[in-house]
C-alpha cells in the first residue's frame, strides 16, 4: 500500500463481545504499516473478543478506551469493522452511536465493512449517501435514505464527508486501499 498515513490518528470502534477478526486486524495492520496511529475503542475499555465467520472463536484484543471516554476530535478518521454481533450490539450503545455521528458531522472520513454500516444507519448519517455492505443490510440502508450498491468497495464524498464501505472479508484488499486513500 503506497499511501503514507504518517501523523494520522485513526479510531477503530468495536463491541467488546464479538468483532469479525479479519475485518479488524487487516485494516489495523495495513493502516498502521502505512504510518497511522490506531486506537481500539469499545463500550468498555479492556477485552474485546473476536470471531471468524461470526461463530468461530478468534483472538482477544484490548480496547484502549471506553467510547464514553473517547473524543472524536482527537482522531482524523474512523474504521467500523463488521461482524453481525459486533454491529448489532454496538448500535444499541448511545455513546457509540454519538461517536460515529460526530465523525460525519465534523466532515471526517469513515470506513465501514460488512455489517459495520448498521452503525451508520443507526447514527442517521446515510441519507443521500451511496454505500455497500453485507447484502442483508441493503433494505436497512435504503430505508435510512441511502443508495445501496453491490461493489467491492464504494467511496462516496457527498454531503461534506467521505464514506468508504465494503461488503465482506473477501473485499478487504479493495476496502483497505480505498480507506487509506480517503484517510490520506
Amino acid at each position: 500500500m503506497p499511501t503514507d498515513l504518517t501523523g494520522k490518528k485513526i479510531a477503530f470502534i468495536v463491541n467488546n463481545s464479538g468483532v469479525e477478526q479479519p475485518e479488524l486486524t487487516r485494516p489495523w495492520d495495513d493502516l498502521g504499516a502505512a504510518g497511522a496511529t490506531t486506537t481500539l475503542i469499545a463500550p468498555e475499555a479492556g477485552e474485546v473478543k473476536a470471531f471468524n465467520n461470526d461463530v468461530e472463536p478468534g483472538d482477544t484484543f484490548t480496547a484502549e478506551l471506553a467510547v464514553s471516554d473517547a473524543d472524536p476530535a482527537d482522531y482524523d478518521a474512523l474504521v467500523i469493522p463488521g461482524g453481525t454481533t459486533n454491529a448489532d450490539s454496538l448500535r444499541l450503545d448511545a455513546s457509540a452511536v454519538a461517536f460515529v455521528k460526530a465523525f460525519a458531522e465534523a466532515g471526517k472520513p469513515v470506513a465501514a465493512i460488512c455489517h459495520g454500516p448498521w452503525m451508520l444507519v443507526e447514527s442517521g448519517v446515510v441519507e443521500g449517501k451511496t454505500l455497500t455492505s453485507y447484502a442483508s443490510l441493503q433494505t436497512d440502508v435504503r430505508n435510512a435514505g441511502g443508495s445501496w450498491v453491490d461493489e467491492e468497495a464504494c467511496t462516496d464524498d457527498a454531503k461534506g464527508w467521505t464514506l468508504v464501505t465494503s461488503r465482506d472479508p473477501d473485499d478487504l484488499d479493495a476496502f483497505v486501499e480505498a480507506a487509506a486513500a480517503a484517510f490520506a
